[in-house]
């Protein structure tokens, strides 16, 4: 039926749409009818337990819920009969009856206690029982289930909202109760801390723990609210900041086109670090004599190496010294590392100021250490660096592959629509050499040997060629030189890379038959791809499987690398890209050259920046001798670590601005006190194409200052004209630099929050989907890229047997500057760890939680071992966010010669127990 239903609502003929129910069109008509177990969010559907709802409907026998009650034709319904508000009066009686006292209540704001106040029910005639004991193991979540209601709402928020399988109902009648697991403490769970049940509970029986004392009394009620975008991940979590005495207290999600409510546990949980002891609140500059070689210095006592500055005499230095450098040796004698987690006004002015006031290219951010080769080849092969379909794309495909990606780690709040895909049907086909979460819901797991995805890839088209699976009508319409990829796959059949690649020619045959005879199928992939010597010829090979197929450009299809950080792709778009300037526009073209001069009124560099790496590498051959770093913290994040630590430890003039005396900051000539993310406005781009817009929400501790701010003054102080008021300012500027923003302004997005690029006017919204109609190429067609295997930089041998690859966990960001400081994603995960397969343990002779000492040509660590089963054996994973143990001492800085990526994801490394190793 598709036709509305028209049935009467309290005396009044309402009109219902297919599949509403009565408690969905009394909404809509602004009438409030209780409800506890029904919660109007997406992704929740009703279950109709608690009875709170319950409407009178004439000449039925019984009341019925309203929330899972559809209309029939000509009903009549009446939601505030005697009969219904009798009803639900006992309702409420009755489980004000097993709550706790409204003075002692964990949440008296609760969704429970304001519908017993509308109702006028304060206390209960029956009797209350023992309370069970809570739960406080979490260091996040206080569980208290004398409020519970089994309203199933924490059930349904963990097994079908975010997908995580955790919460279950256990036992019978009056002994029935939520549990984890097995019955087990949440703290001692599999929880993975997203808070949706937090979120979702209508009592209280489940609060974030900063909200209530140790007794669980509600403690430090919020006193305000502002609504921002998470700081994290790429995915974008549209967010609100519940805010006390300009504290952080809780934050709740918010219905972005990204995360429809959903948060991961850094998201909701990981916000402290703004208070943390360690914010650089006053400038520093380095004091004399001491030496850029001694950096053990204590980042809460920074002052045995630096002494306060007053910000005129701290810019005046920063600036003199960048000055000085430029007119002595040149301008390519300067670099500047950007943030991608930053705003991208911020980014496009220090991309300006690298260009305009040093007056080189030597510019860049962290995508050269991410997604770099990703860019470069969908630049090369369809013309846009961005992704053409959101991970909400995901709900209209019927074959989903998710190669060298672990979104529940990574991009958690992404991951959720995967799974829920794999739940209604979709095939999810997971490639990877490690196993994940993923693999629960995937309908193939292919653990590929480590770096050997080409071998792989090129099968998959060799079969989808050879057994004419290729869509030839778009080939002949919307590709280029697809008979060079015919003959160049023709010696990668299935039967020959199955040794190469490690998966069995049948399956590699079914893989790729699944992918092309899909309606719609769409490719997403991580670091996993990217951060490899032949990364960029990875992705040729994914975007050559979606062209091929004609899988892109329609609902449910496409590309799409999952950008790491909150801005890496607003950064990128804003030009913190040594080769180009905003908007991906080349700096070799001499027209394009000739627009941005114009604009910018200053002459710019002909010639291409240096890389992130690059940079180190002209450092130590003394080409650059001075730097200015925003936000970036290569002292952690470059691979083969040391040498970038010395190239830092030789610069002749060092300016940092960052939120901590970060690795990299120990370093500096002159440090200067930034903003964190809540305490500015200004906008970001998530992975999705989505320009969000993100608000202040708390003062600026001590004499920290906003970093447009900043930039501004050191660029006055170098010589350039800049008289920017407000981000505002900075975006309008940005609009006449790049047509990506065309419909998009700051007005409306303080109204929208979010809109998508590109975006035809400013009344229409942007297109989710992209290029079903060309590519923005010089032919308007996709071009297809053959890649040859292409092997790692170093291979394992005697000397060092095992592989190395590292990346980042779920509770811990990058290099671990702010999420480190967060109290609880701190407490979740302490120290650093290696894992290994239990085999691999048992044929070291090393027990989980016994020191190992992992070495490689580069360097050697020390950090604790850890059984997982997930890590091949022959294979070591650790993490780079912890700096008493770099994992980037270890990896390896070869490049890959397009993206200019290193190589993070494979080097030879050798394992053996700390004890022995030391003696």
């Amino acid at each position: 039926m598709t036709d509305p239903i028209r049935f009467f609502l309290n005396d009044v003929e309402v009109s219902a749409e297919p599949g509403e129910t009565i408690w969905q069109v009394a909404d809509r008509q602004g009438i409030e009818i209780p409800h506890l177990c029904w919660l109007p969010k997406p992704g929740y559907r009703a279950d109709g337990n608690c009875r709170a709802c319950m409407v009178e409907i004439e000449g039925e026998r019984v009341l019925a819920a309203s929330c899972v009650r559809k209309p029939a034709p000509g009903i009549k319904v009446q939601t505030a009969s005697e009969r219904a508000r009798f009803s639900r009066k006992m309702v409420f009686e009755l489980l004000v009856g097993d709550q706790p006292t409204r003075a002692a209540a964990h949440d008296p704001n609760s969704r429970f206690w304001q519908w017993a106040d509308a109702l006028g029910v304060e206390d209960s005639r029956f009797p209350r029982h023992a309370p069970p004991a809570p739960d406080r193991s979490h260091p996040a979540m206080a569980v208290q289930l004398d409020a519970c209601i089994q309203c199933n709402l924490c059930v349904r928020a963990c097994r079908e909202v975010q997908v995580n399988d955790v919460i279950g109902m256990a036992a019978r009648g009056y002994h029935e109760k939520i549990i984890f697991d097995f019955d087990d403490p949440m703290g001692n769970s599999t929880c993975v801390a997203c808070g949706e049940c937090v979120q979702a509970c209508p009592t209280g029986a489940l609060m974030p723990a900063s909200l209530v004392d140790a007794n669980g009394v509600y403690a430090n009620a919020p006193e305000r609210e502002v609504e921002s975008v998470c700081p994290y991940c790429g995915v974008g979590c549209q967010l609100t900041y519940r805010i006390r005495d300009d504290r952080i207290v809780a934050v709740d999600g918010r219905d972005g086109p990204a995360n429809h409510n959903r948060l991961c546990v850094k998201g909701r949980f990981g916000f402290d670090y703004v208070a943390h002891p360690d914010r650089l609140t006053e400038p520093l500059l380095r004091k004399e004599g001491v030496s850029k070689h001694d950096i053990d210095i204590d980042p809460a006592n920074p002052y045995t190496h630096f002494r306060k500055a007053s910000w005129e005499e701290a810019l005046d230095r920063a600036a003199a010294g960048l000055k000085r450098i430029r007119d002595r040796d040149g301008r390519r004698a300067l670099a500047g590392f950007g943030s991608a987690k930053g705003s991208n006004e911020e980014a496009y002015l220090f991309q300006k100021l690298v260009r305009t006031g040093f007056g080189s290219n030597n510019v860049d951010h962290c995508t050269r250490l991410c997604h770099a080769s990703s860019v470069a080849a969908l630049m090369e092969g369809i013309g846009s660096g961005a992704v053409t379909a959101p991970f909400t794309a995901a709900a209209d495909a019927d074959v989903i592959i998710i190669i060298g990606a672990r979104p529940t780690d990574n991009h958690p709040v992404a991951a959720t629509f995967f799974k829920q895909a794999a739940k209604r049907g979709a095939k999810l086909i997971v490639m990877d050499p490690r196993g994940q979460v993923m693999a629960r819901y995937a309908t193939h797991m292919l653990r590929f040997k480590p770096a050997r995805d080409v071998a792989m890839l090129n099968a998959l088209l060799h079969t989808i060629i050879e057994e004419g699976l290729y869509d030839r009508q778009y080939v002949q319409a919307h590709t280029e030189d697809f008979e060079k990829l015919r003959e160049h796959v023709r010696d990668y059949a299935p039967e020959k890379m199955a040794g190469t690649c490690g998966i069995e020619a049948g399956t590699l045959r079914h893989i790729a038959r699944t992918y092309a005879r899909g309606e719609a199928a769409i490719i997403f992939w991580g670091m996993g791809i990217s951060q490899h010597v032949h990364g960029t010829d990875n992705a040729r090979c994914l975007i050559a499987l979606a062209l091929v197929t004609g899988q892109i450009g329609r609902p449910g299809t496409g590309l799409h690398p999952l950008r790491g950080q909150n801005n890496v792709q607003g950064a990128s778009d804003a030009g913190l890209i040594p080769m180009v300037y905003p908007d991906y526009q080349s700096v070799n073209d001499p027209k394009v050259r000739g627009s941005f001069e114009a604009l910018w009124q200053a002459g710019l560099d002909d010639k291409p920046g240096l890389t992130v790496v690059e940079i180190m590498d002209a450092i130590h051959a003394g080409e650059i001798n001075g730097m200015y770093i925003m936000g970036e913290n290569p002292a952690m994040s470059d691979p083969d670590v040391t040498h970038a630590r010395e190239a830092l430890a030789k610069l002749e003039h060092l300016v940092v601005q960052d939120l901590f005396l970060t690795e990299t900051a120990k370093y500096a000539d002159v440090v200067l006190p930034a903003s964190a993310w809540p305490e500015k406005d200004g906008t970001v781009t998530n992975t999705n194409r989505q320009v969000q817009l993100g608000r202040t929400a708390l003062p600026l501790p001590g004499n920290a200052r906003q970093d447009w701010w900043i930039i501004q003054e050191i660029a006055r102080r170098i010589g350039l004209d800049w008289s920017y008021t407000h981000p505002r300012d900075v975006f309008a500027e940005m609009k006449l630099a790049m047509p990506s923003l065309n419909g998009i302004t700051w007005e409306r997005l303080e109204r929208e929050h979010s809109v998508t690029y590109p975006c035809d006017s400013e009344t229409e919204p942007g297109h989710d989907i992209v290029f079903g109609d060309g590519f923005p190429t010089a032919s308007g067609r996709g071009r297809l890229v053959p890649a040859a295997i292409v092997p790692p930089a170093e291979e394992p041998d005697d000397e060092y047997p095992m592989v190395l690859t590292t990346g980042r966990q779920l509770e811990h960001w990058h290099t671990g500057a702010m999420t480190r400081r967060a109290s609880v994603l701190d407490e979740l995960e302490p120290e650093a760890v290696a894992s290994f397969a239990p085999a691999e343990l048992r044929r070291l002779g090393i027990a989980a939680g016994d020191r190992v000492r992992v070495t490689t040509r580069r360097g050697t660590i020390e950090l604790k071992a850890r059984s997982d089963s997930a890590v091949a054996p022959g294979q070591v994973f650790i993490p780079f966010c912890y700096a008493e143990a770099a994992a980037n001492v270890l990896t390896n800085p070869q490049l890959d010669p397009f993206g200019k990526i290193p190589e993070f994801k494979f080097c030879a490394a050798r394992v053996e127990p700390a004890v022995i190793a030391a003696e």
